[in-house]
């Protein structure tokens, strides 16, 4: 834990008890960001910014307020601190708001999650360069005479929060993150300028891939939009790729927060324990992923991180409950967000999926929609390849899906053996069969 940190949140805290607030919970961030961009051969963005803040959650009986800044003196912040309290006095009661119960702290896991790189502070301005030309060049490689242009770049940060609360809650964090990519514009028929893009990242610098990988894989990725066009409308199976399922899950996701079920906005919320969903259809949630991107110990009300099961074969095991939001639905509290969400993978790549069956969409983008976590409904663009015997024959583009997801998520058939890698949420590729694509 920084030390310089702690001291810092524990003086805040008790500097807003001494001032007249009942309770207060402390937190403290820092956040060193870089980012190099290429185009034409050239650096188009060089940043590098570090940031500091001290939030303050300020409890007066009933009274809440949250309050930041980003002056850490401590002449300034003990102003600061006396106003923020003083005015948390004139706003309305919420006997909601409270810290949690201390009970709800204990049993944290204590284990290195492996989520800062070591080597971070090594990394030096010319391997950034590095990157980002070396990923434009092999995109404009890749792209040939099509190429328009390509924005390529790399960026990374370091990241660090301290936590304290006056009944007793401590916590601090520490991560790093690196990512690099490109964006690829190419001529097509008319005045049609697809895109396309593929960024990868890795909590350390030496996981990424390569940067030959990422400037092709981009570059590919756009290539595939040519010639895209309306087939007719149809009823037939698609395939979702692993790094835009969320897109559409999301959706899902949204009936199953506390908020919304509260609020009678979740089509969810009479569920729990029941089948709603396809046998298949399994999310589980895993915290302790070391190198993980949503990796944690505690969450954000300071419960201890543990291993969840959301939905089981289609089942709803649990709901996504904060602290605030327990107190209203007058039940016990689970976590108010996921960290590592995981759907199982199967056994079939893409291409095998393909081949079993036949002919369908392969879904690779989405554009726009909507989903109405109070309904369940929810429209989207989708952008992608469709398939005959199992081989991609034709890009379509300015199609549509559409559905409720009571119904859509009983279809899933078939679950991919490639969950997305570069990312919090391990969604593999996902089959659906009979789903009602418009088009022409």
């Amino acid at each position: 834990m920084n030390q310089q940190m702690y001291d810092l949140c524990k003086w805040a805290k008790d500097t807003a008890l001494n001032n007249g607030a009942t309770d207060c919970r402390a937190r403290m961030t820092r956040r060193r960001f870089v980012e190099i961009r290429y185009r034409d051969h050239k650096p188009e963005v060089v940043k590098e910014a570090t940031t500091r803040g001290l939030n303050l959650n300020i409890y007066i009986g009933g009274k809440f307020s949250s309050q930041n800044t980003p002056d850490l003196r401590k002449d300034a912040l003990e102003s600061f601190i006396k106003k923020a309290v003083e005015n948390t006095g004139f706003i309305e009661d919420d006997p909601y708001r409270s810290l949690p119960d201390p009970k709800y702290y204990e049993g944290r896991t204590e284990m290195d999650l492996q989520l800062s790189d070591p080597e971070h502070g090594n990394i030096t301005a010319e391997q950034r360069h590095k990157v980002a030309k070396t990923i434009e060049q092999v995109s404009l490689d890749k792209a040939g005479d099509k190429v328009i242009s390509v924005e390529a770049g790399m960026n990374d940060s370091e990241w660090e929060e301290v936590i304290l609360t006056s009944n007793g809650f401590k916590g601090a964090m520490q991560t790093t993150d690196h990512w690099a990519g490109a964006s690829v514009t190419i001529a097509d028929e008319g005045d049609r300028k697809p895109n396309g893009y593929f960024w990868a990242g890795a909590r350390s610098f030496e996981d990424m891939p390569s940067v030959k990988t990422i400037g092709e894989e981009a570059a590919a990725r756009t290539l595939d939009l040519l010639g895209a066009k309306k087939i007719k409308t149809e009823s037939l199976p698609v395939i979702i790729e692993n790094r835009v399922a969320g897109n559409v899950l999301w959706g899902f996701l949204s009936g199953l927060y506390g908020n919304n079920i509260q609020q009678k906005r979740s089509f969810l919320a009479d569920k729990k324990g029941k089948v709603v969903a396809g046998k298949l259809f399994t999310i589980k949630d895993d915290p302790f992923i070391k190198k993980g991107f949503g990796s944690r110990l505690y969450d954000g009300d300071g419960f201890p991180a543990r291993k969840r099961t959301i939905v089981s074969e289609g089942r709803i095991e649990e709901f996504l409950i904060d602290w605030y939001y327990s107190r209203k639905l007058e039940c016990e509290p689970t976590t108010g967000g996921m960290s590592n969400l995981i759907i199982p993978p199967g056994d079939k790549s893409p291409e095998a999926l393909m081949k079993d069956l036949g002919r369908g969409i392969h879904i690779t983008g989405f554009i726009g929609g909507n989903s109405n976590s109070a309904t369940g409904d929810f429209s989207i663009g989708i952008i992608g390849k469709l398939f005959e015997n199992g081989v991609p024959v034709q890009s379509v583009a300015e199609m549509n899906i559409a559905d409720n997801h009571l119904n859509f998520w009983n279809k899933l058939s078939a679950i991919g053996n490639d969950p997305w890698k570069y990312g919090s949420w391990l969604t593999p590729s996902l089959v659906f069969d009979d789903v009602l694509v418009a088009g022409m």
